[in-house]
């Protein structure tokens, strides 16, 4: 049976964390189970927008390594609060081509690349002809709108060809959040598929970053290695600073 998903009821300040972080944890594992997978073929990012850095270095004491936040500002500010910590700093928002080389400097992955503008960026430039390499996903968009965010699905081949081209970014896969109108697994079908024709590009982009506190357990049943799951571990959101 796939685990159940459903968000704990958590207020933002309770002291069970812990609890949250170990009932998604076992959850991860049996939906893996459902899956016959290995569980360690999956990682949690566990998204903590507009919770507080302390709370980062809380998860960071509760063995989380691996960090998502969807705002560069937020995301700029914590990840220099908490350069002690050996975490990995994974930015899954829309990005501006402009903030981009600013993101580079505290992101190890950019699960977010969705327009040329942002991709070529992070290319070598006359100032900065050797820039470090991150980690990048290809973000698809399944709606059909197109006014969200990621790339149209036949649109995907030419984005991670202009990703490869940089030879600063290591393609990792695709990424995508599932349309709220569409059974998530249905959703996440479409994005193994179009993952397959990636991995056709670049052998090494097998991975996908889907699933999220309510729809995980369906992601990993399509292949996702990646799972950002924010409420269901962290309690609910405070309000926008």
């Amino acid at each position: 049976m796939v685990a159940d998903t459903r968000l704990p009821s958590a207020s933002s300040h309770d002291d069970g964390l812990e609890a949250r972080l170990a009932s998604v944890r076992q959850g991860i594992t049996d939906a893996a189970r459902a899956a016959g997978r290995p569980v360690d073929e999956l990682t949690l990012v566990v998204v903590t927008k507009y919770h507080p850095a302390s709370l980062v270095r809380e998860l960071a004491t509760l063995g989380v390594t691996h960090v998502g936040e969807n705002r560069h500002q937020e995301a700029q500010a914590k990840a220099a609060e908490l350069a002690d910590l050996p975490l990995t700093w994974h930015f899954i928002g829309q990005l501006q081509s402009k903030k981009a080389r600013q993101a580079r400097r505290y992101a190890h992955v950019v699960q977010s690349l969705d327009r040329s503008s942002v991709v070529d960026a992070f290319a070598p430039t006359e100032a900065e002809p050797a820039p470090p390499v991150i980690d990048g996903f290809v973000q698809v968009n399944l709606t059909g709108d197109p006014g969200r965010g990621g790339v149209q699905p036949d649109a995907v081949e030419a984005m991670a060809e202009r990703v490869l081209a940089t030879g600063t970014i290591r393609l990792r896969g695709v990424m995508a959040v599932a349309p709220l109108d569409e059974e998530p697994r249905a959703a996440f079908a479409r994005l193994r598929t179009i993952s397959d024709r990636v991995v056709t590009l670049e052998a090494r982009a097998t991975d996908i970053s889907a699933g999220m506190s309510g729809d995980y357990a369906d992601a990993v049943l399509e292949g996702a290695t990646h799972l950002r799951i924010g409420t269901a571990i962290t309690g609910n959101r405070p309000a926008a600073p």
